[in-house]
């Protein structure tokens, strides 16, 4: 079986003590269960509300398109395709009329 190594000093010289995983270099201690649970992304929209893959979403104001004459007009329809962990840019969305966008989660609220 291999194990990850060490979340804290990324060390390969770990070794499992019943449910923890233990790293010797370091001495961090981790239940591997737990570090994936903590791993989902959250995201909220302009409301607060969570964010999922596959909502659907309704843009809250005109958004200008970089490098085109084009904006998403307010009240646009959209459907979250994934969410990516960045500060800037966290909803690969399918946007009507419009296509594919990746938009900020603060421009958006759940319909």
């Amino acid at each position: 079986m291999s194990l990850p190594s060490c979340p804290k000093c990324q060390s390969d010289f770990v070794y499992q003590d019943q449910t923890l995983l233990i790293c010797p270099e370091c001495a961090y201690e981790w239940d591997p269960d737990a570090i994936l649970l903590n791993d989902v992304i959250s995201v909220k929209d302009a409301n607060g509300t969570l964010l999922c893959e596959g909502d659907k979403v309704t843009v809250v104001k005109d958004l200008k398109i970089k490098g085109s004459s084009q904006v998403i007009k307010i009240g646009s329809k959209a459907v979250i395709r994934w969410i990516k962990d960045a500060k800037d840019h966290q909803l690969d969305c399918k946007v009507d009329g419009v296509g594919e966008m990746i938009v900020t989660a603060k421009f958006v609220k759940k319909a």
